[in-house]
């Protein structure tokens, strides 16, 4: 197979592609949601709320206002002595119950229970962001409200009740921690290597058996990291299996993969997995027979502001054979190129890091590739790893220079072509923050679950799923794994937003729209591959995947979290 075929679709001979019958995952992915962010919140109860006696313009007056408030049937019926307090102006009643929740990554929920006797009332809402909003009401009363914050982080809410009839005014809240967080780009650090006893004790992690790593306080990673950007590589393996990242500790593992491996082969993955109260992410190697685990750091998530992430279509930024991004031709023995990302292709100039797919083919010997910021030495952390001849391709996130250019360094001793596509971006000007969740399959084509009727994932055409539901507004992008498997042939995966929103059922299923031309993994036959997908659901809240291949194969796909800008 050449490489023309590779990750740009050149010499396929076009085939009539039909979609599958589409697979709906709207409801997993809104539970999902709901349980992720829900776990956040405050209650501070009425008994906490503080009572301000306001200065009146004259105590005559204020007086004359609580006198004439309009009666009630429930003023009318007072005691005797709670009358004679309302006379007085006092409203000895006044107070207020605050709670916040939230149901999305940056959105709070507010209820409000008012204690109030029979006056009118002015409230207002502090989000603790600088914006407020104002009510009004007639003794007690039951206010529901809801803001969503442009950046992730802690806010002080206050609900602020005044009684202007009486002079007095009461106020309660709390601290409301959104449930999404920003992005922080880390240069590429080794956190794990079994092979040499870098944050564990030498020697294989046997089968069946886990990896930990330490993340929060390592490597300048802060304490109260909620996530965390790994590239996780298995070696020296002799045998197929599986390896799944999950929080460990108090967390079940989740029934999902995170990267395959066969006998022989160094297989690397992107992760993005919550990290632990702990502080710590645990590997699990799913084979029976042990394996060496690596695992580097290239950014954290935390619900300070930072970096909010920003979906593209997937544009390619450099492809070594046709001198698209960098010169033309093999990228050298132990060198690296330089190329533009920032103001370049709908990406600002301001991003801190990227999202990209990096791919390798025709590599002339083994070795492993490294993707870095533009400025500053070669780190001895690597992002993928190939064997000659062999067509591979991985999730990449990378910090990018304040130039606005990242380097790709070849750590082999022999040339091999490059192409990176760009599949978005972090910047202080993106909204999406990152909301994992527990993890969840949610096709598996050898099987007939999740909504599929069975069968292969058929060559030359696509599955179409659906996945934002109506409750699940402002998502950004999807954190999903993708594997490949029961390879029959050479072949690429492409995955792309559908232009059009799913067929009510009975309709004809809707086109594909154009063919993408950009690659999410490889394969050769036998293959069963692995890789993260970041990916947008576009404008209809569809994804389409494409088996970009002339035979046909399976697919696998776990969901692991969303961007979220609301």
């Amino acid at each position: 197979m050449t490489a023309a075929f590779v990750a740009a679709g050149l010499g396929i001979i076009p085939g009539i592609a039909q979609a599958a019958d589409p697979v709906p995952v709207a409801a997993g992915v809104a539970e999902a949601i709901a349980e992720a962010s829900t776990s956040e919140g405050f209650h501070s109860p009425a008994d906490r709320t503080i009572r301000t006696t306001l200065p009146t313009a004259t105590d005559g007056k204020a007086k004359a206002n609580a006198k004439t408030a309009a009666p009630t049937a429930q003023a009318a019926e007072a005691a005797p002595a709670e009358q004679a307090a309302l006379d007085a102006g006092a409203n000895p009643t006044l107070a207020v119950d605050v709670s916040g929740t939230s149901y999305t990554a940056h959105g709070i929920e507010l209820t409000a229970l008012i204690t109030s006797a029979d006056f009118a009332l002015d409230i207002v809402v502090d989000w603790g962001d600088g914006k407020t909003d104002t009510f009004t009401a007639q003794g007690n009363h039951e206010l529901h409200a809801s803001h969503t914050y442009d950046k992730s982080g802690e806010y002080q809410v206050q609900v602020k009740v005044t009684d202007t009839a009486n002079a007095v005014q009461a106020t309660n809240g709390g601290a409301f921690l959104t449930p999404g967080a920003d992005f922080t780009p880390h240069t590429p650090t080794r956190l794990l290597d079994t092979r040499n006893g870098t944050g564990a004790a030498v020697g294989k992690v046997p089968g069946q058996g886990s990896a930990r790593v330490k993340v929060a306080g390592n490597a300048s990673v802060p304490a109260g990291v909620t996530a965390v950007a790994l590239n996780v590589t298995v070696t020296e393996t002799i045998d197929s299996g599986h390896v799944t990242a999950w929080p460990g500790a108090s967390y079940d593992r989740p029934n999902t993969s995170n990267l395959n491996y066969t006998a022989g082969r160094s297989v690397p993955n992107m992760v993005i997995v919550p990290v632990g109260e702990d502080g710590y992410v645990e590997l699990f190697n799913g084979g029976w027979q042990p394996v060496d685990l690596i695992a580097d750091v290239t950014g954290y998530f935390t619900r300070a502001s930072a970096s909010g992430y920003t979906s593209m279509t997937p544009a390619r930024f450099v492809d070594t054979r046709e001198g698209v991004g960098t010169a033309r031709g093999k990228l050298a023995a132990r060198s690296a190129f330089t190329t533009g990302i920032g103001g370049l292709q709908g990406v600002p100039q301001n991003v801190t890091a990227v999202a990209l797919n990096v791919t390798v083919t025709e590599p002339e010997g083994p070795g492993h590739m490294t993707a870095f910021s533009g400025t500053g030495p070669v780190p001895t952390a690597s992002n993928l790893n190939f064997v000659p001849g062999q067509t591979v391709a991985n999730a990449v996130i990378v910090p990018v220079a304040a130039d606005g250019t990242i380097k790709i360094f070849n750590g082999a001793w022999s040339p091999t072509h490059v192409v990176v596509d760009v599949v978005g971006y972090y910047s202080p000007d993106s909204k999406a923050a990152f909301l994992p969740f527990t993890p969840f399959r949610t096709l598996d084509t050898r099987e007939e679950a999740y909504g599929w009727p069975g069968g292969r994932f058929r060559a030359r055409e696509f599955i179409t799923k659906g996945f934002t539901p109506e409750a699940a507004t402002g998502v950004e992008a999807y954190v999903l794994n993708a594997t490949v498997t029961e390879t029959r042939g050479t072949g690429f995966l492409s995955v792309a937003p559908s232009p059009y929103a799913l067929p009510a059922e009975g309709e004809p299923a809707a086109p594909a729209g154009p063919r993408p031309v950009s690659s999410t993994l490889n394969w050769t036959t036998g293959d069963t591959v692995p890789n993260l997908v970041q990916a947008s659901d576009g404008d209809h809240g569809v994804i389409t995947f494409w088996n970009q291949g002339h035979e046909d194969a399976d697919l696998v796909l776990d969901v692991f979290g969303v961007y979220q800008t609301k």
